[in-house]
């Protein structure tokens, strides 16, 4: 972790701005082609849910306004940032499952299957990183939403990301899942979400550019 200067931030003036704001957050919804991914990661038995997790933890890592958070002096960045997703446990009450994040697929899928079935097993919500350092994730399989809103903490403000994905369906011949992405405008604008939105479906396009997929 660093602490971000204020003084030679290109950014100061805007996380000044927004970081007094009540509600900073904004959020986007989008549809994804997960079309070549899907098939890709079916045809070896992978999970869906742990590559999912992968993909949004690869890209927010890759952009450093996804790893950095408000604080009530100056800001600080993140050297790297761990997916930390809602799971249905089988009392059918969802439970905190936190994955380590590393760039190697294979490593992340292994730790990620064992993480999912034990969060499945055992009803917790102690999060596996006490501070900020996380992305927040919801799998929501039952429906193809539109738009999604996040419980948020406002007293002090919460900066971690959050990102939720749907239901996947068939349309034009292709297999589209929705996509939302929140975020805090003290550290990230829709220039950040849009490269997000970019950089994840290059991703999806090409599932030969993961080592181990």
């Amino acid at each position: 972790m660093k602490t971000i200067n204020l003084e030679d931030w290109p950014r100061r003036d805007h996380y000044l701005f927004f970081k007094e704001f009540e509600y900073p957050y904004f959020s986007l919804c989008a549809d994804m082609d997960i079309t070549r991914f899907l098939a890709s990661i079916k045809g070896k038995g992978i999970s869906f849910t742990g590559s999912i997790m992968y993909l949004i933890a690869r890209v927010a890592n890759s952009i450093p306004e996804f790893r950095q958070r408000v604080r009530e002096r100056d800001p600080i960045e993140h050297e790297v940032v761990h997916p930390s997703a809602t799971i249905l446990s089988k009392e059918n009450y969802f439970t905190f499952c936190t994955v380590e994040y590393h760039l190697d697929f294979e490593r992340f899928i292994s730790d990620a299957e064992k993480a999912i079935t034990g969060a499945k097993n055992q009803l917790s919500l102690e999060e596996k990183y006490p501070d900020d350092r996380v992305l927040f994730m919801s799998p929501m399989p039952w429906v193809s939403f539109t738009s999604f809103m996040h419980p948020l903490k406002l007293c002090p403000g919460d900066s971690v990301p959050r990102f939720a994905w749907g239901k996947y369906r068939e349309e034009n011949q292709k297999t589209v899942m929705p996509l939302a992405v929140q975020g805090h405008h003290a550290v990230m604008d829709g220039l950040h979400l849009g490269l997000f939105y970019k950089e994840f479906q290059a991703l999806l396009n090409g599932p030969e550019l993961i080592d181990g997929l």
